[in-house]
């Protein structure tokens, strides 16, 4: 069984360039329509999955790629 994991974006410190978007493979971040203190639309991770959709596996992959360290993963077995 697949580890299950769910991340923390801190979207005040997000500065908005979606490398966690595009490195994410099961697609769980999006972009948040509402604008950080900065003026960024910071990434947002996806609670909710659609049916047929895999979850947060916590790879973390998001948070090496992020350069802002704006990012936590949690893993739970």
């Amino acid at each position: 069984m697949a580890a299950k994991g769910k991340i923390l974006i801190n979207g005040e410190r997000c500065k908005g360039c979606h490398l966690c978007i595009e490195f994410c493979p099961n697609g769980n971040i999006e972009v948040d329509e509402v604008l950080n203190k900065k003026g960024y639309n910071p990434a947002r991770f996806r609670e909710t999955k659609e049916e047929g959709e895999k979850g947060c596996t916590g790879c973390a992959q998001c948070a090496v790629v992020c350069p802002e360290i704006a990012i936590e993963v949690y893993r739970a077995k």
